[in-house]
């Protein structure tokens, strides 16, 4: 009898270890059971323009002063930054493309699509190609991110096309927003965010 129980136990744990290192390892936070710190940024967060704590802040909360001062940023430069919202979601799912994240692919290709990114564009971005044919602006964006990116800097030239075309501070939000969604992608990963079963995914999730 005592070895049924043992070998009963040994079963259910090993279901839970391999449901932890399958599933979201971040259990999601009941707002009833949040430290008062980690509530007050949740509080702030869906009282905001996301309106939610979908992506990666339920992980964030884990870490109540780092996901206030990151969602301070990733408020700027979603909604309220220099660039053109078009340009501003190709860089976001070129990050989701590099890192892999599917949920921020899954939460940002509508986006692009609804403030006018060519669906062609994101169908090649999905698949980590250069577009064949884009605008002016989404060619600097697609230059600039992939330099930064593949080379950990930029060269002259885009640099300056994109000072031309963006001015100072469309430059420096162009690489906070690269950045920003870098973070955003690696939470995602870790946490083992994923977007709803059966969605179709342009590519494989990180390390899969």
């Amino acid at each position: 009898m005592k070895t049924l129980l043992r070998a009963g136990a040994l079963s259910l744990l090993l279901a839970g270890s391999a449901l932890a290192l399958t599933g979201e390892r971040m259990a999601e936070i009941p707002l009833d059971k949040m430290t008062p710190a980690q509530r007050a940024v949740a509080e702030g967060i869906m009282s905001g323009p996301r309106k939610s704590l979908s992506g990666p802040f339920n992980a964030w909360l884990r870490s109540p002063e780092l996901a206030d001062r990151l969602q301070k940023v990733g408020e700027y430069l979603r909604f309220n930054t220099s660039l053109d919202k078009r340009l501003n979601e190709m860089a976001i799912i070129m990050s989701a493309q590099y890192w892999g994240a599917q949920y921020e692919w899954y939460a940002h290709a509508p986006l692009a699509l609804k403030a006018g990114l060519d669906p062609a564009i994101i169908a090649a971005l999905g698949e980590g190609k250069k577009p064949e044919t884009m605008k002016d602006d989404e060619a600097i964006v697609w230059e600039f991110t992939t330099q930064l990116r593949r080379d950990h800097n930029v060269d002259d030239a885009i640099y300056a096309r994109a000072v031309d075309k963006f001015g100072e501070q469309g430059v420096m939000d162009l690489i906070a927003v690269n950045g920003y969604y870098d973070v955003a992608s690696m939470t995602l990963n870790v946490a083992h965010v994923m977007p709803p079963a059966g969605t179709e995914m342009p590519f494989k999730q990180a390390g899969k």
